[in-house]
């Protein structure tokens, strides 16, 4: 069985974080070939809902149905059934196109203009004047870390994969939105791009914005979001908080040889003792505990997190669901 999918508030006696995105029951199905005789489902039965002020990543394989999911929420495709509001209206109402931003996965740029020249196009789209403009590309083009005077004086088409990322994320940004949807980021990037791109979102994260983006990168998933949903085959098959998904990141194992062993029992849950070797899952702080075995005269061996990495999280999900069922 997959992981139990969860919408609970995570602030339990609150009130209610005000639902940036909620869909229910949301589905998406293409006709394909020669006589568009063939139906393909590209979603099916989607419910998620992604809160104020969250990090929200979507997972899945390539062909999950992450893209159709996002092109849904921002109203260039209908879905097939079910229903879906954006800061609480309705998809694809004008008003709201006003609060957010979007950056695609293949952005397309008009290559012949400056980084700066095509910022400023963007901003003309959203009504700013001469002056906030000149205001506002300055603040992203500090943010995404392209300087002024290459956003004036290069081409597009002389930018690199990386630098073209910035830009795309600066105009994402141009209209300062309430909600930003990243289509895969990091795709494409070497480490150096990548780290870059992330730490423009932590930032993102840390001045409250809300924030849904595509991701096969999950260690960069890992360190940013607050919660996920892994789609798989148009299906959401988990969805929570890695603390609710993952366990909780403070319970560590612990394997040492010799010392006095039964000082170490108070501080071990399911300890076991084979000869000189102990081992099991520390209850207090697993530091001030692996500075308790040299003074007994014990060995540390190995101490780690019990939870798994969203990676093993990821591909132990993937595989449960795949598995052809057992004869009976």
């Amino acid at each position: 069985m997959g992981a139990e999918l969860s919408q609970d508030n995570p602030n339990p006696g609150s009130e209610p974080d005000l639902a940036v995105v909620r869909t229910e029951g949301l589905s998406k199905a293409y006709r394909t070939g020669f006589w568009l005789n063939q139906r393909v489902q590209s979603l099916r039965g989607c419910s998620l809902t992604v809160r104020q002020g969250e990090t929200f990543g979507l997972l899945g394989p390539n062909g999950a149905g992450k893209t159709t999911l996002l092109k849904i929420l921002l109203g260039i495709i209908r879905p097939t059934a079910g229903t879906a509001t954006l800061l609480g209206h309705s998809l694809g109402d004008s008003a709201v196109k006003q609060r957010i931003g979007y950056l695609p996965e293949n952005a397309y740029f008009y290559d012949f203009l400056t980084g700066w020249e095509f910022l400023q196009y963007t901003a003309g789209l959203f009504g700013l004047s001469r002056a906030a403009q000149q205001r506002r590309i300055g603040e992203l083009l500090d943010l995404v870390g392209l300087p002024v005077e290459t956003a004036k004086k290069k081409q597009l088409r002389q930018y690199s994969k990386g630098m073209l990322q910035r830009v795309g994320m600066a105009q994402a940004l141009i209209n300062d939105p309430d909600v930003v949807f990243l289509d895969e980021p990091m795709s494409g990037l070497d480490p150096t791009g990548r780290f870059q791109v992330r730490e423009i979102i932590l930032t993102l994260k840390r001045e409250g914005k809300t924030i849904f983006f595509n991701s096969h990168i999950l260690s960069d998933v890992e360190v940013i979001c607050d919660r996920i949903a892994i789609l798989d085959q148009g299906e959401l098959i988990a969805s929570g908080s890695l603390d609710q998904l993952l366990g909780t990141a403070d319970q560590y194992f612990v394997k040492g040889r010799g010392g006095q062993i039964a000082r170490f029992a108070p501080w071990l849950d399911q300890m076991t003792v084979q000869g000189d070797l102990w081992q099991g899952h520390i209850k207090g702080d697993p530091y001030d505990f692996a500075k308790q075995i040299p003074l007994s005269g014990g060995h540390l061996i190995t101490l780690q997190q019990t939870r798994p990495t969203l990676e093993e999280f990821f591909i132990d999900q993937i595989r449960q669901r795949r598995q052809p069922p057992k004869a009976a």
